[in-house]
């Protein structure tokens, strides 16, 4: 998850100091649930709560229930009986925790805005293929069964019968073609094409549908990551739609209208938003009912909605979601202290660990019981360089690994997992989560310890030593180290201007500035116009980035932090060079000055190791065999071990906080998740993939 400042903000309403903090995180972490929380969970066999998620689809239950205000509406003839609302095999929840619940009442949530990206984070309705047990496997949504050909070249996926829109329209695989021919490939509209339609030599997929409940997938190459990938985010929300209800959609297409108006793609953009257009049909469990512009949204019951639980009742058990819209920081953590809100996601709410103590000191008001989820972020608050910086001789140093591995060896991490996140989590060079898909197969654990130890250690003598060895020393005597040449030498922390000074990066900076200092590095802090910094950022015009952090769900899905694929990363040129490869601008202004190309690129040194990184992923991408494919991966690994570190992390793991009112059941505690819940990372979509539709009231009339 990019780590937003808004993510990582600490209320100035708390003062508590360090210690007290720390009696209060540790007071309900251990198993990361609050003591005594009854969370209406299930237990296994031996008396243990039921942990996990059941890795195989369940069979479909015998008998179909529905909420009591669908069934009124049945029985009034405006509703069709719940046995043709849902399809033939609906989606059976397979949480080893979740217990049969209750219908009603309402659930009053936070977001910053009426078309917050968050809101569209709570539900995975639109998903093809569906993440479960904290990535470990990889379940079925929307497609009830998919395979593949021997090489991975063509995947075929099968959808479940007699799916329907919320407006009680069928879904077919039509709507999939609607958005790949008249969206996706139409050159007028262009959504762009997502990772998981192309191939690993990066040609772009054909899709087909031989009937309403089949698509084909068919590469150049094989393409053994696609289901990982589909499973990613959540569809017609962030990242790729996937699917738009074509019988509501195509009125404002110009290829099904020929009186739409110019700028038909601004209207068509406004119109399929579910979240901001009530009358856009959706998948989801619940479907846009009303909305004030800047101050709430409520959403109701889908009766469409083609999830139930084991029991057969239909989801969502709560009737109705409420945003209430707080866009300032201090206002949001005051409300949710005064309880004025149900369930909160602290990473919507820019809640850290450091805001534990003042929500726990008014628990008695605000009711909400404190659970902490696991984080699986690979670094916490990240410092890269740009191994692509204009100046050329910084940047020569910068791509000199003796200079990023000394400045590594004197960065005080210790200070920051001690001020920034209360002794939490592991000490990391950086590098990806320990929650990462492929570290929990064969010796992937060693391989994540051996990165995330390689260049951790805090040793500013041999840091010195090892800046000394490469001419940066301080030649002029005024205790500031040079360049080898005897220039000066600045090492800039770049950071937006409106990042939050007492927020989680700008405290790391402050530390990171202090080691540096410390060892003769002349480091300074350096705002930059949040407006102007992705732009200044892919020229090389700026030399570090800070306000960052690394989260990855998979390797197979998201390469994006281990070798340079484009220009927002710590090589942004080369990576801008690699997004156009196979492209005809590839062999275009060749000779021209790489900052002045259009857009600025840059090949990678031959030999150098984003090569060797570059082809490694071009085999891996290939490559069917999972073990084989892991060796490749381990091997970029070894890379960034030996060549690296090319990003700094601090902190790996760290928690993350949730608020969970009292009498809201089925919202699983950090024991009864698989891995300790896996927050940060937008691939796995938190918390739709624990599915809220499953979340009900023991009281529901006292909610309303």
């Amino acid at each position: 998850m990019a780590a937003r400042d808004t993510l990582s903000r600490r209320g100035f309403l708390y003062s508590a100091a360090f210690a007290v903090g720390g009696v209060m995180l540790n007071a309900c972490s251990g198993s990361g649930d609050t003591p005594g929380r009854d969370s209406g969970t299930t237990k296994a066999p031996t008396g243990k709560a039921a942990k996990g998620s059941e890795p195989k689809p369940l069979p479909p239950p015998a008998k179909l229930n529905e909420a009591p205000s669908l069934a009124e509406l049945v029985k009034a003839g405006d509703l069709p009986p719940v046995a043709e609302r849902l399809p033939e095999h609906p989606y059976v929840i397979p949480h080893r925790w979740a217990t049969t619940g209750k219908y009603g009442g309402s659930m009053r949530l936070v977001s910053e805005s009426t078309d917050g990206w968050d809101m569209k984070e709570y539900m995975y309705g639109h998903s093809p293929l569906r993440w479960l047990n904290d990535g470990l496997d990889l379940g079925p949504g929307l497609a009830e069964s998919w395979e593949s050909n021997e090489d991975a070249s063509e995947w075929t996926f099968h959808f479940r019968a007699g799916l329907k829109w919320s407006d009680g329209e069928p879904w077919t695989t039509e709507d999939i073609m609607f958005w790949w021919e008249d969206m996706v490939l139409n050159e007028e509209y262009a959504e762009g094409i997502p990772d998981e339609a192309r191939s690993g030599t990066g040609s772009i997929a054909k899709l087909a549908a031989p009937d309403d409940l089949t698509l084909v997938m068919t590469f150049d190459a094989p393409a053994p990551m696609v289901p990982d990938m589909i499973a990613n985010w959540v569809n017609r929300g962030i990242a790729a739609s996937w699917m738009e209800p074509k019988h509501y959609m195509k009125q404002f297409h110009p290829k099904y209208n020929k009186s739409v108006p110019e700028n038909w793609a601004e209207i068509f953009d406004a119109k399929r938003n579910a979240t901001t257009n009530p009358e856009s049909p959706t998948m989801t469990g619940w479907l846009l009912k009303s909305r004030r512009e800047g101050r709430s949204a409520t959403f109701e019951r889908n009766p469409y909605y083609w999830v139930v639980d084991k029991e057969g009742n239909q989801l969502p058990y709560v009737d109705t979601l409420n945003f209430g819209v707080v866009d300032n920081p201090e206002t949001m953590k005051l409300q949710i202290q005064n309880g004025q809100f149900d369930y909160v996601h602290g990473a919507f709410a820019g809640l850290n660990l450091g805001d534990v103590s003042g929500i726990k000191a008014t628990q008695s008001k605000n009711q909400l019981d404190m659970i902490l989820w696991d984080s699986g972020s690979g670094t916490g608050s990240i410092f890269f360089f740009s191994q692509d910086y204009y100046d050329p001789k910084m940047r020569k140093l910068i791509r000199m690994k003796e200079f990023r591995q000394a400045l590594s060896l004197a960065y005080n991490r210790a200070e920051v997992r001690k001020s920034i996140y209360f002794n939490t989590g592991d000490l990391t060079t950086g590098g990806y989560g320990p929650k990462t898909r492929e570290f929990h197969r064969g010796d992937g654990m060693a391989v994540y310890k051996q990165w995330r130890d390689s260049w951790v250690d805090y040793d500013p003598d041999r840091a010195k030593a090892m800046l000394d060895e490469i001419g940066v020393v301080d030649k002029d005597g005024d205790g500031k180290r040079e360049m080898p040449d005897g220039t000066k030498l600045v090492v800039r922390l770049e950071y937006p201007a409106d990042a939050d000074p007492s927020g989680e990066h700008m405290q790391k900076n402050n530390i990171l500035k202090k080691s540096w200092d410390a060892i003769g590095i002349d480091t300074r802090l350096s705002p930059v116009s949040p407006e102007a910094l992705d732009d200044q950022w892919a020229q090389g015009k700026l030399m570090s980035k800070t306000a960052w952090e690394t989260s990855t769900l998979t390797f197979g899905a998201d390469l994006l932090w281990l070798m340079p694929m484009e220009p927002s990363r710590w090589a942004p040129l080369q990576g801008q060079f690699y997004s156009v490869r196979g492209t005809p601008v590839e062999k275009q202004q060749l000779d021209v000055d790489p900052y002045k190309r259009t857009p600025p690129r840059m090949e990678p040194e031959e030999g150098g190791p984003i090569e060797q990184l570059w082809d490694l992923a071009d085999r891996a991408r290939v490559e069917p065999d999972a073990v084989a494919r892991d060796g490749m991966f381990w091997d970029m690994v070894k890379i960034h071990v030996e060549e690296g570190p090319f990003f700094l992390g601090a902190v790996a793991n760290f928690p993350r906080v949730e608020l969970v009112k009292q009498g809201l059941r089925n919202v699983p505690t950090r024991e009864q998740t698989a891995l300790g819940g896996l927050v940060n990372d937008w691939h796995h979509p938190t918390p739709a993939a624990y599915d809220p539709e499953a979340w009900y009231w023991e009281d529901p009339a006292g909610t309303s």
